[in-house]
């Protein structure tokens, strides 16, 4: 009997099989409802870099907004069946998170605003010019680490309300639909409070350091291990993990 040959198509040196896909959310939930421990933890790690830029934009420091991201993942994991896929899964976690974070604050006897009526005037802008960096040199990744350090103070020194819609809006980029879904306001609202805590920084910061942005208040490394370790370790002991 002779065998059909078969011919395996070639790859080209140095080329790789392409990487399976990541798994949806929706894939994610299911699995995470029937007591999967790696699905909890890829929830986890695929939002972590979001929920705490959204509590940061609440609570006055980075432990205090550990503490909401971990309790918000919780909330959340507990109450998975209530979860209908009407939202994303990350706008859904990140409005808990905020819950959870406005619930801090007003324990502190520090409310925070999220629903008022805000003026239509904005404050003056004023243009302040920074010098031009070359990104090749040494001298210019000094100079952004310096001035991602000053945006994030800057950032911090906004009032809350204004906050809470920076970090979400500019800082992580969600859609203002999504913005104004997780802060319970309309979109009008958000676009207001979009546009004056833009105005507030530029009184003193230059518009030529938004690129930088999207590097600050980072949630990596050994913060998001820990939070992953703990929510992990919290749904073992609920009896929320399907043995291995």
């Amino acid at each position: 009997m002779t065998h059909a040959s078969i011919t395996r198509p070639r790859m080209r040196a140095g080329k790789h099989p392409p990487a399976a896909e990541d798994p949806s959310d929706a894939d994610l939930v299911a699995r995470a409802r029937a007591g999967e421990p790696a699905a909890f933890e890829a929830i986890v790690r695929r939002n972590n870099r979001l929920l705490f830029r959204a509590a940061r934009g609440v609570v006055d420091d980075d432990a205090e907004a550990q503490d909401v991201v971990q309790e918000a993942y919780l909330r959340a994991f507990t109450h998975l069946d209530t979860f209908q896929g009407d939202a994303a899964l990350r706008t859904w976690l990140t409005r808990i998170a905020i819950n959870v974070a406005v619930s801090t604050r007003r324990k502190q006897r520090h409310v925070v605003p999220l629903d008022d009526t805000l003026a239509d005037a904005a404050p003056q802008e004023t243009d302040m010019r920074f010098r031009h960096f070359d990104p090749e040199t040494p001298e210019a990744a000094a100079d952004r680490h310096q001035m991602r350090d000053l945006l994030q103070t800057a950032i911090e020194r906004l009032p809350d309300t204004y906050r809470s819609v920076f970090m979400l809006r500019t800082v992580e980029d969600m859609s203002v639909e999504d913005t104004a879904f997780c802060l319970g306001v309309s979109r009008d609202v958000i676009k207001t409070r979009q546009s004056r805590a833009r105005a507030m920084l530029r009184q003193t910061l230059a518009a030529q350091m938004e690129p930088y942005m999207r590097g600050t208040f980072e949630f990596a490394g050994a913060r998001c291990d820990a939070v992953a370790a703990h929510v992990m370790a919290e749904l073992g002991r609920r009896g929320l993990l399907r043995p291995q």
